[in-house]
């Protein structure tokens, strides 16, 4: 063979043999580990047992070994898992050529906090040809490569922290929502026996509940044979039952929020319930546990967050007898904290019970402070009612009620009638349309302005021919006030009234809507005159109306409101002048004659030794003249010494129980009563 071609062929012959001997070098233990590193971060793990050693994988199958890495993972809310193995650092003093050990940082964030610990992986050399592979180095599992404290025979366990719930307290201290404790049956799985349906089909007999309801719960992820499961917590009636022949069935006290007050601050305080998967849809921010109880209405929904408690966590290692070995990560719960409100409890279940089912809503505000006293609706509904558990006849019976006790009145806006009077009369005196002796000959029970109005009317209840402005608000009178309304105009009516808080949020975190004087403006002299004697389109809540009063009993300056004690501390309470102080001064004079004249619509809350001033109202709904509407009675009235309370109740539908005289009679036995307890 010529020289030049056997050169060649040997040239080809060595690359030949150092491929081969590339193809057939095996990875060594630090590119095994790198692996498994890589699958552990990326939680592949069924490619991580596939890096087993023999041994290992006979003692455990890949469906064993992934479920166990998911079911610990998932149960401590694993995540941003980090391996960091120290390459340079063998365990040297137990290396071998067969054994290789390589030390490691993990860390990773859990539901019970940041876990760092340390830990070391052992490979070991084996001959395994399986598959065509030819991988000698392979991991040996321990338990330690899920959790480093981890033994053979360890369980890892997770357990809640129960944190508490704010209180909510009235002004003195009295509670009107508490975590108190209520009679809860439940069931122990493992204890029902041979015969669970028909067992179950007899406890729902006796709650008043469906099986599909018991069986959803025992079917909850968390359920175990030997755990208490909650079924439902009982009312009075419930409680009284005999569940003793029922296996497995326990009747025990646990913790539950409580309102003592009932229904008479169902409202106010409103209720908690288990959150939702919308609630976990729509506030993903707030972090709420899949079991967590939050506010569905009222307080308990508008301060949720402060209230809310954060439950801590405890991830800790077992042994085989259950003893704790070692706490991974624990998460220290932090309770919820009060909320003290400005309310008077006593005033409000004295104004609900004043109700006596009427259909209604009231305001009390302390009228130098802005503090508000009492926030009341009737009918109501009795918040312990979601906490028992709410059977479907007496939500059913809520939902059909006509006078809607479910309805929060307090935020809702209604037409004042004649207690707006005062506003009107503020506003003619401060642009000097009118002065306090103002006379206005006035004949007959209706009135129009001209034959341009057609066939429309502003009609009063009695009929005195000459009146002045006082005479008009002690009597009440609808005509005198829609001639001062219309003398004003228009745009200065409208630039005065907004001065009293319409149009204007009130500064409080309950939804409270606007006030609104005209939906587009004043469009027509009828629109004006009926807006002078609060109808019209003139919209008020109770609360507001309340608010409206103070500036006759602050030299005129409006006061704002004030729900959350914490706040008042850290803000005195904002005023706004809108009156000057002699123009407040007459209008209260004239509010007082209307209770303290015998004549007067408001004269059936005359106290003896207690200057009360006041004003009466019935605002009419209905669409014409001609028909007959819902007619609501109002009836705002104050102090005038102490300036401690200024309260502005309605009721709805007093036609032919004698309008506002009917609410002026519900009224004076809760001032006698208040007085009474509060004397100066």
């Amino acid at each position: 063979m010529h020289l030049k071609w056997v050169w060649v062929f040997l040239c080809l012959s060595l690359v030949l043999i150092h491929t081969g001997c590339d193809r057939n070098q095996e990875p060594d233990p630090e590119e095994i580990a790198k692996r498994y590193v890589e699958w552990w971060e990326e939680g592949s793990y069924e490619s991580m047992y596939d890096l087993l050693s023999h041994k290992s994988r006979q003692e455990m199958t890949k469906e064993e070994f992934i479920t166990r890495f998911q079911t610990i993972y998932e149960g401590i809310g694993a995540a941003d898992l980090t391996i960091t193995p120290d390459f340079t650092a063998k365990v040297t003093e137990e290396t071998t050529d067969e054994r290789v050990f390589y030390p490691y940082h993990i860390q990773l964030e859990t539901s019970a906090g940041r876990v760092q610990a340390k830990g070391s992986f052992e490979l070991s050399k084996e001959d395994d040809e399986t598959e065509g592979k030819s991988l000698s180095w392979r991991i040996v599992w321990h338990p330690s490569l899920i959790l480093p404290a981890m033994d053979d025979g360890d369980k890892v366990n997770v357990q809640t922290l129960p944190s508490s719930r704010g209180e909510i307290l009235d002004r003195n201290g009295q509670r009107l929502a508490i975590n108190g404790t209520m009679e809860v049956i439940g069931i122990v799985p493992g204890k029902l026996g041979d015969d669970r349906e028909q067992i179950l089909l007899e406890l729902a007999e006796r709650l008043g509940v469906s099986t599909e309801i018991i069986k959803r719960k025992l079917d909850a992820a968390w359920v175990k044979d030997d755990l208490f499961v909650p079924i439902l917590n009982l009312n009075a009636q419930q409680s009284r039952m005999d569940y003793s022949d029922l296996a497995g069935v326990v009747k025990k006290n646990e913790r539950a929020r409580v309102y003592p007050y009932g229904a008479a601050a169902a409202h106010l305080t409103g209720y908690i319930r288990q959150v939702t998967k919308e609630d976990l849809t729509n506030a993903p921010e707030a972090q709420y546990g899949t079991n967590e109880l939050i506010g569905k209405s009222g307080s308990e929904q508008v301060y949720n967050e402060v209230l809310r408690g954060r439950d801590g966590k405890r991830i800790s290692i077992v042994d085989s007898s259950g003893k704790v070995k070692d706490i991974v990560a624990e998460k220290e719960a932090v309770d919820g904290q009060d909320i003290q409100l400005t309310i008077d409890a006593e005033l409000q279940q004295s104004i609900f019970a004043s109700f006596r089912e009427d259909a209604g809503t009231a305001a009390a505000i302390n009228p130098k402070t802005g503090e508000i006293l009492a926030l009341v609706n009737s009918p109501s509904y009795d918040p312990n009612a979601f906490i028992v558990g709410l059977s479907t006849e007496q939500w059913d019976e809520w939902n059909h009620n006509p006078d809607k006790p479910l309805l929060n009145r307090f935020t809702k806006l209604y037409a004042p009638g004649s207690v707006f009077k005062p506003i009107t009369a503020a506003i003619g005196l401060k642009l000097g349309v009118t002065t306090p002796g103002k006379v206005r000959e006035i004949h007959g029970l209706r009135w129009s302005k001209d034959p341009s109005w057609g066939n429309y009317y502003v009609t009063r209840v009695k009929e005195v021919p000459v009146l002045n402005l006082r005479d008009a608000l002690v009597y009440s009178d609808n005509i005198y006030l829609a001639q001062e309304a219309l003398e004003i105009g228009a745009d200065p009516f409208l630039k005065e009234a907004v001065k009293f808080g319409f149009e204007e949020g009130l500064p409080l975190q309950f939804p409270f809507p606007k006030a609104s004087l005209a939906n587009e403006g004043i469009k027509s002299e009828i629109q004006l005159a009926d807006s002078g004697y609060g109808q019209g389109e003139v919209l008020m809540s109770p609360l507001h109306l309340a608010l409206a009063y103070t500036p006759f009993m602050n030299g005129g300056k409006l006061i704002q409101p004030v729900l959350d004690s914490s706040e008042q501390e850290i803000l005195p309470s904002e005023t706004k002048e809108v009156l000057d102080s002699h123009t407040a001064e007459i209008i209260k004079s004239m509010l007082v004659d209307v209770v303290q004249d015998p004549k007067g619509s408001g004269h059936g809350a005359d106290i003896s030794g207690i200057e009360l001033a006041g004003k009466t109202g019935t605002a009419e709904l209905k669409i014409s003249k001609a028909e007959k509407g819902q007619e609501n009675g109002w009836f705002v009235a104050f102090d005038t010494t102490e300036s401690k309370l200024l309260l502005a109740m309605m009721v709805e539908h007093v036609e032919g129980r004698g309008g506002s005289g009917y609410v002026v009679n519900k009224v004076a036995p809760i001032l006698q009563k208040y007085y009474g307890n509060k004397s100066p």
